[in-house]
C-alpha cells in the first residue's frame, strides 16, 4: 500500500489536460475514454479546509484511463517527466502486466509522457514501453533517455491545453498494420 499526500498532485495539470481532451473527444463522438479513479482511505483529514492529508491507497491502480475509440479498445497512462531521463520505477509491474493482458484481448495499451520542461508530448506505445522494461529486467539501464524515444511519436499540444493523444493513437495502428502486412 503506498501513501498519498501533496506530492501526488504533480501530474495533476496534465492529467486535467487529458480530461478535457477526453470531453472534446466525446462531445465530437471520436472517442469514450474515462479517468478510472483510484480508491483511497483516508487517514488524517484537515476539518478546516475539509480536504484529506493523508490517506493510503486501498488497492494497486491499473491505468489513468480506460474506454473505447471507434470500436477500439484503450487504456493508457498519464506520467510526467521534469527531466531528460525518465525512471522505470515510475511505471508498476502491475501496471505493465495490465496493458500486456488488454492487448492480448486486442486493444491499445500506451503511455502519455508530458516532458514539462520541454512543453513536449510524446505517445509510448505498449511495444516500446515493454522494450526498455525488459533491459531494465535483464540488468540494463532502469531508466530510458529523451533521445532514444522514436521521433515520429512526439506530439505538441493543441490549442495550449488539449492532449492530440489520437494523433500518436493513429500513428500506432498504422505501424501495427505495416508490420500485420508483411
Amino acid at each position: 500500500m503506498g501513501t498519498w499526500n501533496s506530492r501526488g498532485l504533480r501530474g495533476s495539470t496534465f492529467e486535467d489536460m487529458i480530461n478535457r481532451t477526453n470531453e472534446r473527444y466525446q462531445e465530437k463522438g471520436l472517442a469514450l475514454i474515462q479517468k478510472i479513479p483510484t480508491p483511497i482511505t483516508p487517514v488524517r483529514i484537515d476539518k478546516e479546509h475539509r480536504h484529506i492529508t493523508l490517506a493510503y491507497f486501498e488497492q494497486r491502480s491499473t491505468v489513468d484511463y480506460i474506454g473505447a475509440v471507434q470500436g477500439i479498445p484503450v487504456c493508457f497512462d498519464a506520467k510526467e517527466c521534469v527531466a531528460e531521463t525518465f525512471p522505470l520505477q515510475n511505471i508498476h509491474k502491475h501496471q505493465v502486466a495490465f496493458m500486456g493482458d488488454f492487448e492480448k484481448q486486442g486493444g491499445i495499451a500506451f503511455l502519455l509522457i508530458y516532458y514539462s520542461a520541454k512543453n513536449i508530448l510524446y505517445y509510448m506505445r505498449y511495444e516500446e514501453m515493454l522494450a526498455f522494461w525488459k533491459r531494465a529486467e535483464s540488468g540494463g539501464r532502469k531508466s530510458f533517455r529523451f533521445d532514444e524515444l522514436d521521433a515520429s511519436f512526439f506530439l505538441e499540444l493543441k490549442g495550449g491545453c488539449m492532449v492530440p493523444y489520437l494523433d500518436g493513437m493513429n500513428l500506432d495502428l498504422e505501424r501495427r498494420e505495416n508490420l500485420d502486412n508483411k
